[in-house]
């Protein structure tokens, strides 16, 4: 293999070894200054988002394991790596495409595993992650407090009453 291909399989590798996840998009209509904004956005999550060769990316995926996308692999095809909040990236990737117009999700791979842009799309519909745990332990605390309320008042009944 020539020494410039292995450079370039070696480039994805480092951007796939980023993050559990990848996010494959088209960006034949995106203008190098749409990218720059985009890039913009995504760094606010921590996330990069980098042109690739398909052939390049076949190997690198491969290389790591990731699942089979030769499906998704035709036409120009761009990555999104990095950062911690994959919801969080995907909601910036829909915003962006229903601003624009333009930028379209293929497929994803979230820890090893395929999803469909249609599921990135309903990620992206999800409140932001601390907007759920908040619910979470909103539930939790709720539960608890009306069953502190049932034994409080279940006590209180069984108590005969203090004479005056």
């Amino acid at each position: 293999m020539r020494a410039e291909k292995q450079y370039l399989i070696a480039e994805v590798e480092t951007h796939l070894k980023k993050s559990d996840y990848v996010i494959l998009a088209n960006f034949s209509q995106v203008t190098v200054s749409d990218v720059a904004e985009l890039r913009g956005e995504l760094a606010n999550e921590k996330a990069e988002f980098h042109v690739v060769k398909n052939s390049s990316f076949r190997v690198a995926a491969k290389a790591l394991g990731l699942p089979d996308l030769d499906a998704a692999l035709a036409g120009p095809t761009a990555i999104v790596v990095g950062g911690e909040n994959p919801a969080g990236v995907a909601k910036i990737l829909k915003q962006f495409f229903e601003k624009k117009q333009k930028l379209e999700v293929k497929i994803g791979v979230m820890e090893k595993k395929v999803i469909s842009a249609a599921d990135l799309s309903a990620i992206a519909d999800l409140p932001p992650f601390d907007a759920l745990r908040a619910q979470f332990l909103s539930l939790l605390t709720s539960n608890a407090a009306a069953f502190v309320r049932l034994l409080d008042a279940k006590v209180k009944k069984d108590q005969p009453e203090a004479a005056a």
